[in-house]
């Protein structure tokens, strides 16, 4: 966990925005001893975004098959998406 005061932020951003590009990984900003934000660079962000939306979607499909319904096993999900590439 990276963590720098508001004042690093404020005084030498070049060089906190190179630290969040590399290290991949938020960076939690203090104000006064407290944590006050969390600045990490767009790809971190976005794919940050993407996991998330990933994860909503495995709930949401795990949701419906408890809820009954319909649900395909590995080989019937390989054979509909070989249909769906040989219409394209």
């Amino acid at each position: 966990m990276i963590i720098k005061a508001s004042a690093a932020l404020r005084n030498d951003y070049a060089k906190i925005s190179s630290l969040a590009k590399e290290s991949k990984e938020p960076i939690y900003i203090t104000k006064n001893g407290e944590g006050d934000m969390v600045l990490m660079s767009i790809d971190a962000f976005e794919k940050r975004e993407q996991i998330l939306e990933l994860r909503e979607r495995v709930l949401q499909a795990e949701q419906e098959r408890l809820n009954g319904e319909k649900t395909m096993n590995v080989a019937e999900a390989r054979k509909a998406l070989r249909e769906r590439l040989s219409e394209i």
